[in-house]
């Protein structure tokens, strides 16, 4: 069936003007009533913020999510797209994409004046009816809502008053669609005015002359919690105009942020150099996922500021990138992802925290080293908690050593892990067999001695590699250790 073309034809159809926030509610109800998920591809809010952003909508609030940086609060706005209709009529040639019926603008009235029900009729399509501004200091009441156009004014032959002057800022040509404002606090106070004022009275002031403005527009907004409670930022009637107020969060759970960084990363890379795909073993990334709650703990990192989730999805794309290289640069055809990859992960870790003054003195660095660690201890208790690793340890104490280069080939590591008794065994709690691929196999067995190094039982350097965390006592100077581990002096007997 062909769509009108003209005014006349689309009054023919029968055609009734729909509000947006009308037109989300009612896209809203059709998927809650089908049990269609309202956000796809969002993990960890389905019981928390998705059902507040509903009601929202329901209420044809205009709405603000409140987070800390990596909350997929934009990710969230951009998906309010699927809540429009796949397209809306306008009037052909309109900057603000006036209704036919319900136009607003000064040129498309003198326009229906001259043409009547001949007047074209274009097509929006959703994609084109969401507008999104990142507030910044720098921006102007002309770049959000308009400023007088003189060069439109001198051909025109229009006064300056005139509403054809105007040349039309961001929230104008986002009538009948969604205006998305981030950083909401950033916003200079004077544009924050012009904001309300036309959320409630829907006329503005260009330069001093007054313009009816009343846009049907979905306003939505994100700030920080610290910013946007903080006095100052934020002028007081813009927020009593926002009729919803929704805090997002971090993943509750392990699992939930491991199915966001798996479903964000890049990690899927076969084919393109080896012959077989690379391998992400599961502890590798449970590690890489843990370092991400165990920043977000850390004492010396701003909790202000957060841990954004990209932190574990850059970090799983390093970690594959370097397994990758070190299988092109060994010529091996089954790149396998190692706990040392972590380490060679440090550069997308240092840079996605704020360090309070306590870690500045240590460095972003060596934070970063000492959270790998605690994740690599929670993530090692939890698969070996009940397994004994005496044999390990004592190996070490009687004075064995191990160190291989961090680019070293699977059969060298190997070879290496063989003389270590039981160790290449010991993966079997990992859920691995005997006849895997090596690789697999020295995949194992470094989580294992990386454990068992941040549990302090054995140490680690890059001079001397794993050895004893100390040395064991010698039969000529036995020592009995006491309760809580304090092993005291040898007494000397008394004369």
């Amino acid at each position: 069936m062909q769509r009108p073309q003209t005014l006349g034809e689309l009054k023919r159809t029968n055609y009734r003007t729909r509000s947006v926030k009308d037109e989300m509610r009612s896209n809203l109800i059709r998927r809650l009533s089908a049990g269609e998920p309202i956000f796809p591809g969002i993990i960890g809010f389905e019981d928390t913020v998705v059902p507040q952003i509903s009601n929202a909508i329901l209420s044809r609030h205009n709405f603000i999510l409140l987070g800390l940086r990596g909350q997929a609060k934009s990710r969230i706005l951009r998906s309010l797209i699927s809540l429009l209709d796949e397209e809306v009529p306008y009037i052909a040639g309109c900057e603000i994409n006036d209704d036919p019926l319900q136009p607003i603008c000064r040129a498309c009235f003198e326009r229906l004046e001259e043409c009547g029900d001949a007047t074209p009729i274009a097509y929006l399509p959703r994609g084109q009816r969401y507008v999104e501004k990142l507030a910044t200091p720098d921006v102007t009441i002309a770049d959000i809502i308009g400023d007088l156009d003189p060069i439109k004014a001198a051909r025109g032959g229009h006064a300056l008053s005139s509403q054809l002057t105007i040349h039309y800022g961001l929230l104008p040509r986002a009538n009948r669609g969604i205006f998305a404002m981030n950083e909401l606090p950033d916003l200079a106070g004077k544009i924050q005015v012009g904001l309300f004022n036309i959320m409630q009275e829907g006329d503005v002031q260009i330069k001093g002359y007054p313009v009816r403005l009343p846009l049907d527009v979905a306003l939505v907004f994100t700030a920080n919690p610290e910013d946007y409670t903080a006095r100052g930022k934020i002028i007081t009637p813009l927020k009593d105009r926002i009729g919803s107020e929704i805090r997002t969060h971090y993943p509750a759970t392990l699992e939930q942020g491991m199915e966001i960084t798996q479903q964000e990363a890049w990690t899927e890379r076969n084919g393109e150099n080896s012959a077989a795909p690379l391998v992400i073993p599961q502890f590798v990334r449970e590690v890489v996922e843990t370092i991400a709650f165990e920043a977000r703990q850390e004492k010396k990192i701003d909790k202000r500021s957060g841990v954004s989730q990209r932190m574990p999805i850059t970090a799983l794309e390093n970690v594959v990138s370097n397994a990758e290289r070190r299988a092109l640069l060994n010529h091996e055809d089954q790149p396998v992802a190692r706990l040392s990859d972590i380490y060679a992960a440090l550069p997308s870790l240092t840079g996605k925290f704020e360090l309070e003054y306590e870690g500045e003195l240590k460095g972003a660095d060596t934070v970063a080293r000492e959270i790998i660690r605690q994740a690599t201890a929670r993530v090692f208790k939890k698969y070996f908690d009940s397994v004994p690793l005496h044999s390990l340890v004592q190996w070490f104490e009687l004075g064995g050593h191990l160190k291989y280069a961090e680019g070293a080939s699977t059969d060298e590591i190997y070879s290496q892990f063989k003389n270590i008794q039981g160790l290449l065994e010991k993966t079997q709690t990992l859920g691995m067999k005997a006849k895997d691929e090596p690789a697999l196999l020295v995949a194992g067995a470094e989580f294992i001695l990386e454990g068992l190094y941040a549990l302090k039982k054995i140490s680690r350097n890059e001079e001397l590699g794993f050895f004893a965390e100390r040395p064991r006592p010698t039969r000529a100077e036995p020592q009995e250790e006491e309760p809580g581990g304090f092993i005291p002096p040898r007494r000397r007997p008394l004369n």
